[in-house]
């Protein structure tokens, strides 16, 4: 084992899942990971969850977290303003094919998107009274948390993992992408294009003591990093040339780009862009 020198080169919140993402400049540490990320969530008449897998256009809708509510702004929509200390009943829905507890977000959030996305949907909120495991047959034994993500608190991936991405979708004609198609929280730098693959344990730095993660999988890829945030367009070219150089044996050959985590040590601190620590690699 070896250990690298990193920094924080940048965080996003995701607060309502397979929507815009925020880059945010600092973001308080909570057991479900990022505050706020992935808190919301759209679901089907059947309660199913609702991703840029089958909606593409979800990628317009924009989150602002302000003092009180979390303001969603969609094209020729007028704003729609969602309380983040109040909900409406309780509810189950499904995120591939796993039971959550959830609250409704009533019947204007509902209306609203439902007009904007063109087929009824309804909007839920994680319930944080009853917890959502993480499999701890990859977590490692690590009692670890998350809300409407995936399956992990948290998704990690680096500057030169998307440049080498990059640099290869060059030679094909394809433009460069920005990281914000990739869905992560913590972008870091100083480590080499996939290194993140190799980082057992992340120290990183704060004001209120160490933060420690635990990179645990690596996340598989669908067709959402071809979608183009700028549009909401579902396009082609860059999964293709992920699978080109990208199949990982650790998940059956899935398309593999970034590493899910999980809050070994620092709930309750700060996490800030330009915070430095140090990538346990193990080779």
């Amino acid at each position: 084992m070896s250990d690298l020198s990193v920094s924080l080169q940048a965080l996003y919140v995701h607060p309502l899942k397979s929507c815009a993402g925020i880059a945010v400049q600092r973001s308080l540490l909570v057991e479900t990971g990022l505050e706020f990320d992935r808190q919301w969530m759209l679901v089907d008449e059947d309660g199913d969850h609702l991703s840029q897998r089958e909606i593409p256009k979800l990628a317009l809708v924009e989150p602002t977290l302000r003092l009180n509510d979390l303001r969603l702004r969609a094209p020729g929509m007028l704003a729609l303003h969602v309380s983040l200390d109040r909900v409406e009943a309780a509810c189950r829905a499904k995120v591939h094919g796993e039971a959550v507890a959830a609250y409704d977000m009533g019947a204007l959030a509902a209306q609203w998107f439902s007009d904007f996305l063109g087929r009824a949907v309804r909007l839920l909120r994680f319930d944080p009274a009853q917890p959502r495991w993480s499999d701890q047959r990859w977590s490692g034994g690590v009692a670890a948390q998350t809300g409407f993500a995936d399956a992990f608190a948290l998704l990690v991936t680096s500057t030169a993992s998307l440049a080498e991405l990059n640099r290869r979708l060059q030679p094909r004609g394809l433009a460069p992408v920005e990281m914000r198609r990739f869905r992560p929280n913590i972008v870091l730098d100083g480590i080499d294009a996939h290194d993140e693959d190799h980082v057992r344990d992340l120290r990183i730095d704060t004001a209120q003591g160490e933060v420690h993660l635990r990179l645990v999988k690596p996340c598989t890829r669908c067709s959402i990093p071809d979608v183009d945030p700028a549009t909401g367009e579902q396009g082609r070219g860059v999964l293709e040339t992920l699978t080109g150089y990208r199949a990982d044996p650790r998940v059956d050959g899935g398309v593999t780009f970034g590493m899910n985590a999980v809050i070994v040590q620092g709930v309750e601190h700060q996490l800030a862009v330009g915070q430095t620590g140090r990538a346990t690699l193990a080779f």
